[in-house]
């Protein structure tokens, strides 16, 4: 049986997120996939979309809403892969007990605002000038790890080649084989 991912969107969605079907065609044969829309998960309907009023949307009580319903929604242990405001939904939902076997998350926002991490594995992936990117000082403080690729910004996830490792990683995690013991002398 396959392992189950969940893979939630950055704030756009899908309505720019053409980039997520590369990521969920490398990983849809080795994990069983569950795919959530940042924007439907806060229920966030807005007439006219700039960054800006999604932003504002999401910091004026989407991401509680969108916390609050992956929390009713997800209930199996299973691996998590977000982006950008995806990042931090899932990284808010894991403090509040969503059931994370580990998190992938890449150009999270707004955790660099948080005290707290979840209790779970984690990869912490940033473009070098992502102006979003929590300092050195938050990682330490917080007690996590952060990996920063040069020459990318906030959304190098959409980048073929960051596609491409990121989906390696979680390939490699699901495909290890655990290694052969010894035979006795």
């Amino acid at each position: 049986m396959a392992e189950r991912l969940v893979v939630i969107s950055d704030m756009w969605g899908v309505k720019k997120g053409l980039w997520i079907t590369s990521y969920l065609g490398y990983l849809q044969q080795y994990y069983d996939i569950v795919f959530y829309d940042c924007q439907q998960l806060a229920n966030i309907d807005l007439t006219i979309q700039t960054d800006k009023n999604i932003h504002q949307a999401f910091v004026n009580g989407g991401i509680d809403t969108a916390v609050a319903h992956l929390l009713k929604r997800e209930d199996h242990p299973s691996h998590y892969l977000a982006f950008s405001t995806g990042g931090t939904i899932a990284w808010k939902a894991g403090i509040e007990g969503l059931p994370i076997k580990s998190l992938y998350t890449i150009s999270a926002t707004r955790i660099r605002m948080e005290d707290k991490k979840p209790n779970v594995p984690m990869t912490l992936l940033y473009g070098e000038n992502d102006e979003y990117r929590p300092s050195d000082k938050w990682s330490s403080k917080v007690g996590v790890e952060m990996e920063t690729i040069k020459n990318f910004g906030h959304t190098l996830y959409t980048d073929e080649k960051i596609i491409q490792r990121v989906c390696q990683d979680l390939l490699n995690r699901v495909t290890q084989k655990m290694p052969k013991p010894k035979k006795a002398v």
